[in-house]
């Protein structure tokens, strides 16, 4: 018998690559839940259009099936502009619809509820951190202080929820995730999809501006190489809770990173920083030895491939009129 998955955020950038992947298996009947519009991945039977952030449409979208797994995929997110500028965006939403969607979770008997966190809550570092290096008495990064502390807060409600003894639950740390179905326009993207958008639009010749001095360093990781954890974590994962960071262990410059898209792309560019717009200086890598430890999962796919992975996609995603 198959399993039944649902895929929180089913339309979003992380939800497509869920959606698509696990479509492609006769063991997961997988089910979908937007805000906006329909997933082109699933058929209109599997699709539920429903706001999160109140109860009663969590509800509804629970009490249609009995769900083995939930992968929690929806956010309110953007870029750096919005993280300096109004960084409350990312706060309440988040909080309020992972609440109602735990409780759910544990109402309706689901077996496994997987929680897309990030690495934000941990303060910039030289070296690559583990998930043992994040420390509640530190003070946060001021820009991250309340993004972080939410990923956090939904992060404990996973282990709260995991001692009442119904579902296991993890919470994924995941670094800087880019790739297929991202956001590409430059009011809500982040740097990488920003980069993309203004590079392949660019002509021979033009400048392209980079906001800041280009020294902030990510970490970063295509998004097939975190569905592939997230399969490795359904299959492996034996307690009721675990977190785990899941992140390439090194950092790249945003300078680098524009110049590797810049190569790659085969454009004749000229790079411009403006130190007049938003940018967040900080150095962060994570550690994933314990999820190579105990799950047997580690990166796959190198930076350099990726960026041509993503360049051939947008080429024939734009192309074909899907903005």
């Amino acid at each position: 018998m198959s399993k039944k998955i649902l895929v929180c955020g089913a339309t979003g950038f992380m939800g497509q690559n869920i959606v698509k992947y696990f479509s492609k298996f006769e063991e997961y009947e997988v089910y979908g839940v937007g805000l906006k519009r329909t997933s082109i991945f699933l058929p209109k039977s599997n699709f539920f259009q429903a706001d999160l952030t109140l109860r009663e449409e969590v509800n509804r979208v629970f009490g249609e099936h009995q769900y083995d797994i939930v992968i929690q995929a929806a956010a309110n997110t953007s870029g750096s502009k919005d993280i300096v500028n109004r960084p409350y965006l990312h706060v309440t939403d988040n909080a309020v619809m992972n609440a109602f969607i735990l409780q759910a979770c544990y109402d309706y008997n689901v077996g496994h509820f997987l929680f897309l966190s990030c690495g934000v809550m941990y303060n910039p570092s030289r070296s690559p951190v583990s998930e043992k290096d994040f420390y509640f008495q530190e003070e946060m990064h001021k820009n991250y202080f309340g993004v972080g502390w939410t990923k956090v807060y939904i992060e404990k409600m996973c282990e709260f929820y995991s001692k009442l003894g119904k579902t296991k639950h993890t919470a994924i740390r995941h670094s800087n995730t880019y790739g297929p179905y991202d956001k590409y326009d430059l009011e809500r993207s982040h740097i990488f999809g920003a980069t993309i958008t203004k590079v392949l639009n660019a002509n021979e010749g033009d400048e392209i501006v980079v906001w800041g001095d280009g020294s902030t360093e990510r970490d970063l990781l295509y998004v097939s190489d975190v569905v592939d954890f997230i399969q490795k974590a359904i299959e492996e994962q034996q307690d009721f809770y675990k977190l785990y960071n899941v992140g390439s262990g090194k950092s790249i410059s945003v300078r680098n990173i524009v110049e590797k898209i810049v190569k790659i792309a085969g454009k004749c560019v000229t790079i411009k920083q403006d130190l007049t717009k938003p940018s967040i200086n900080t150095k962060l890598a994570l550690i994933s030895h314990k999820a190579q430890k105990e799950l047997g999962w580690k990166p796959q796919v190198s930076l350099d491939v990726g960026i041509k992975k993503t360049i051939d996609w947008y080429k024939a995603y734009y192309h074909e009129g899907n903005k």
